[in-house]
């Protein structure tokens, strides 16, 4: 009997951690939106909850706007990241310099990276002033239909941590082969297109997985910058949870979030296997 109990026994603290923080919320989650287990009703299975959340136009809208919110910025944000890893892979004067500077949007919180874009972007603000002097109008960037502004602030506080994770995920691969290409006659963009890119690509999925997960959720940046409709989910959440106490409208879209999220992630996941064969030669 001991035999059998005592991998369950071993595996307990790591399994039991997950069940209670991670497994219990999510089940809570996902029940709240069928009206089981909600905070303000009485336990009792429905789909009232989806059913409103699909039938009013202002909920599909902010899905829809929080998809581009996330997608956008997610991509914008790898657009930069990957050529700004491979730059720190090379030595330059003042590299230490600027591997400490790119790293500060780290420690801004995400409500004074709005603020800063806001001071910055508005059309009151530093940038448009400075502009104004030599007759040059700066387009509307903050509450704007397109959100530029939140896209700007999303992904300049995620470049840098899609820069560390892809750069530690370039710095892994083993020099001997890029070398090697260079040797044969290989140019270094299409050594690193070819090469170092696909070797790299959990790294750079870990990255884009990450941000995007973060992107879906966010709360402080959109809520200042971003337009007045739509409005992204995670706000129609706080405003359905602390304003109108809709606790199982809340679990119903937080669970399509999570439920949207998995599938543009799968997506992903099919495109970057597809190209990682691809750009191997398979």
């Amino acid at each position: 009997m001991m035999r059998y109990l005592t991998l369950p026994l071993l595996l307990l603290p790591g399994v039991g951690y997950l069940l209670i923080f991670f497994g219990l919320p999510l089940f809570l989650a996902v029940a709240g939106g069928f009206g089981l287990f909600t905070l303000n009703a009485e336990s009792q299975f429905t789909l009232e909850y989806y059913q409103k959340l699909f039938a009013d136009r202002a909920y599909r809208d902010s899905l829809m706007f929080t998809l581009y919110l996330a997608i956008t910025s997610t991509l914008l944000s790898l657009m930069i990241s990957v050529p700004l890893a491979a730059l720190l892979q090379l030595n330059f004067i003042g590299k230490a310099v600027f591997r400490g500077i790119y790293k500060i949007p780290l420690i801004v919180p995400s409500i004074v990276a709005a603020f800063l874009v806001l001071t910055l972007l508005d059309l009151g603000g530093v940038t448009s002033r400075w502009l104004g002097l030599v007759g040059i109008s700066l387009p509307k960037l903050v509450r704007d239909p397109l959100a530029l502004g939140t896209l700007i602030a999303l992904a300049w506080k995620n470049i840098p941590f899609m820069t560390l994770i892809i750069g530690g995920s370039l710095a892994s691969v083993n020099q001997d082969l890029p070398q090697a290409a260079r040797s044969l006659g290989a140019t270094a963009f299409i050594t690193f297109l070819r090469i170092q890119v696909p070797l790299a690509l959990p790294g750079i999925s870990a990255a884009t997985l990450l941000v995007f997960i973060g992107n879906m959720g966010a709360f402080a940046i959109p809520n200042l910058l971003g337009p007045v409709y739509p409005l992204p989910l995670s706000i129609h959440m706080y405003q359905n949870a602390f304003e109108l106490n809709e606790w199982g409208l809340v679990s119903a879209m937080g669970t399509f979030i999570g439920v949207v999220s998995s599938l543009v992630l799968l997506a992903y996941y099919a495109l970057t296997n597809r190209a990682q064969r691809t750009l191997e030669g398979r």
